[in-house]
C-alpha cells in the first residue's frame, strides 16, 4: 500500500465552545497506481482529509502511513514526504509568481537542493508531461490562458517527481474544453507514469469517466467506498447527502421505468451510447 489511513480523526477548536469534527474515524488504504475519485458536499471533510495525506495538517488522533511508515513517527521527514505526495490546491495558478513559466516550474526542485542540471531536466520533463508547448516556457505565466496556467501549476508539482498526485478540484473555473484537456492529461500521467492519482471533484461525470475507485465523504465520515458503478447505484442516498449520480444514470433508470431494457448501472455517456446501439442492433 502506498497510503494507509487508520482511524483518522480531526477536531477543529478542540476543547472550546466551537469544537467541530472535520474528520471522524476515517480508515482506508490506497494501493499503487490507483485512480481514486473523492467527492462530498461542501464541509464534508474532503479538503481536510487530503491535507493530512502529505502532513500539512496533523490529526487529532489516528495514523497515516506512507509505504508502511507512520508519517508522524520520530525523525520522519515531512519535507521528503511532500516531494513524494504532491498536492495541487484548488486554483493553483494563484500560487504562480516567477518571471517566466520555466523558472516557476524550477522552484520546487530548487528547494530539494538538486543540481542545476537536474533542476532544469525535471522542469523540462514536467512541462512536457502536462503538454505545454515550448513556445510558452519563456513567457510570464500571467500571460497564459486559465487552462495553460493550470498546466504550469501542475507541472511545478510534477517536477518534484511525486509518487502520488492529489488534485483538489483541478478544473474549477475552466471552460469545458480546458476542463477536458486537464483531465485527459491527468489520465495520461496515470497511465504512462504509473502515478497514483487522488482527484477531488464535484463533477460526477468526470469521476465516472476517469476514476477506478470512488470514495464519498459525508459530515467527516466515509460514507461509500467502491467502484463508481457500485457507488452510483446508491444515487438516492447520495441525493440525501446533497450529491448526485451522473445524468446518464438517471436517464437509464427512466428508460427502464418506461420499459426500455437498458442496464441501470450506466455511468458514462459512452456506456449509454453502447447500450442504446446494442438495443438497436447496431
Amino acid at each position: 500500500m502506498v497510503i494507509k489511513v487508520e482511524h483518522l480523526t480531526h477536531i477543529y477548536g478542540q476543547g472550546t465552545a466551537f469544537e467541530q469534527y472535520a474528520l471522524k474515524d476515517v480508515s482506508f488504504e490506497i494501493p499503487e497506481r490507483q485512480f481514486v475519485g473523492l467527492i462530498g458536499h461542501t464541509g464534508s471533510g474532503k479538503s481536510t482529509l487530503i491535507q493530512h495525506l502529505n502532513g500539512l495538517v496533523r490529526p487529532t488522533s489516528g495514523t497515516i502511513r506512507f509505504h508502511e511508515t507512520d508519517i508522524y513517527s520520530e525523525g520522519y521527514s515531512l519535507k521528503d514526504l511532500r516531494s513524494k505526495v504532491g498536492l495541487v490546491f484548488q486554483y493553483p495558478e494563484h500560487q504562480l509568481f516567477e518571471i517566466d513559466v520555466f523558472s516557476d516550474v524550477c522552484y520546487g526542485p530548487k528547494n530539494l537542493g538538486l543540481s542545476e542540471d537536474e533542476i532544469k531536466m525535471r522542469a523540462r520533463e514536467a512541462l512536457k508531461l502536462v503538454g505545454l508547448k515550448e513556445k510558452y516556457w519563456e513567457q510570464s505565466p500571467f500571460e497564459l490562458s486559465g487552462g495553460q496556467k493550470r498546466r504550469v501549476a501542475i507541472a511545478g508539482v510534477l517536477a518534484m517527481k511525486p509518487e502520488v498526485l492529489i488534485l483538489d478540484e483541478p478544473t474549477a473555473g475552466l471552460d469545458p474544453r480546458g476542463r477536458d484537456e486537464i483531465l485527459d492529461q491527468i489520465q495520461v500521467l496515470h497511465e504512462s507514469q504509473g502515478m497514483t492519482i487522488i482527484l477531488v471533484s464535484h463533477s460526477m461525470e468526470d469521476i465516472a469517466k476517469y476514476a477506478d475507485r470512488l470514495m464519498v465523504m459525508n459530515h467527516g465520515e466515509k460514507a461509500f467506498d467502491g467502484t463508481p458503478r457500485e457507488v452510483f447505484e446508491h444515487y438516492k442516498e447520495l441525493e440525501a447527502m446533497g450529491l448526485a449520480a451522473p445524468q446518464v444514470t438517471y436517464i437509464s433508470h427512466a428508460l427502464k421505468e418506461y420499459g426500455v431494457p437498458v442496464k441501470e448501472d450506466v455511468t458514462t455517456v459512452e456506456e449509454a451510447r453502447d447500450a442504446i446501439l446494442k438495443l438497436l442492433g447496431k
